[in-house]
């Protein structure tokens, strides 16, 4: 074998072992990445959540007094004006977190149609408890989403996304907290409501002829005071979640440098596993 062909041979033998090593020490492992972004779109409570706050009025009608109605009646055009609104922040969240997913995996991805879901932007209503500054986090997170799934990168996206999203997300998921804290307080009034006819007129129903009539009310009071317990707690287990959203991705965000050390993808492995089983608790009540 003459030098030439030496030198090829060993050029070729150290080409392939730096290649064996870059491929060792190459692409970071995104798994963690990818269970906490899919766990954190699949978390569910907050559209139906919202859904119950629109049709507040339904429920606590046939409770209401008539000089409360009225009032209860505007106030329930304010809360269906805003919904889809409240909706359209949840929307953009999720499809963020689909679309981080999708990027920290190894598929293809087409989620321009879901671009359309999001509609054309918060519109500035005075009733909705939106600030300017979440309207303009949705505005700016849309705008890199359009960005991002047009693009169709890959791995070489998640950084960025993360970096040049985690502003306009965590203002987003205040807004959601915030709102579901708005839905907590609206949910208590209608109880007191609905309630508190049966805690005022019960104990005055003592008559035997009037027995049958309150054993019913009794058992729909019963019913309904279960209900009541059960919406709190997904009350409970949505704030719980969003909470955990937003600290999870912070997280990653301040560890974008460092997802291939063991200790980060434990803390995201972790995270992803608390919101699965929030998630399960949401859907098991």
């Amino acid at each position: 074998m003459n030098t030439s062909r030496l030198v090829a041979t060993a050029l070729l033998g150290l080409s392939l072992f730096l290649g064996g090593c870059a491929t060792t020490n190459g692409p970071v492992s995104l798994t963690e990445v990818r269970e906490f972004a899919d766990a954190s779109a699949r978390l569910g409570g907050y559209a139906e959540l919202s859904r119950r706050y629109r049709d507040t009025y339904e429920r606590e009608q046939p409770y209401l007094p008539a000089a409360a109605d009225k009032l209860a009646r505007d106030n329930d055009a304010k809360r269906r004006a805003v919904y889809e609104d409240f909706v359209s922040v949840q929307k953009a969240v999720v499809l963020y977190m689909q679309t981080l997913s999708l990027l920290a995996g190894d598929t293809r991805y087409d989620l321009s149609e879901r671009i359309d879901d999001l509609g054309n932007g918060l519109k500035a209503n005075t009733e909705s408890a939106l600030q300017q500054r979440h309207i303009a986090a949705y505005t700016g997170l849309t705008r890199l989403l359009t960005r991002v799934i047009a693009s169709g990168y890959q791995n070489r996206s998640v950084e960025t996304m993360v970096r040049d999203g985690d502003a306009d997300v965590q203002v987003l998921l205040e807004a959601m907290i915030s709102l579901t804290r708005l839905y907590y307080k609206t949910n208590e009034n209608e109880k007191k409501t609905v309630l508190g006819i049966f805690d005022v007129e019960l104990p005055f129903n003592t008559r035997s002829s009037d027995r049958m009539l309150v054993t019913l009310a009794k058992v729909h009071y019963l019913n309904k005071s279960s209900e009541y317990k059960l919406i709190d707690r997904r009350y409970d287990l949505a704030l719980q979640g969003l909470t955990k959203v937003a600290l999870g991705h912070q997280k990653l965000r301040e560890n974008l440098h460092k997802l291939s050390e063991a200790d980060v993808r434990r803390m995201l492995g972790n995270y992803a596993r608390d919101l699965r089983m929030i998630r399960d608790g949401l859907s098991g009540d």
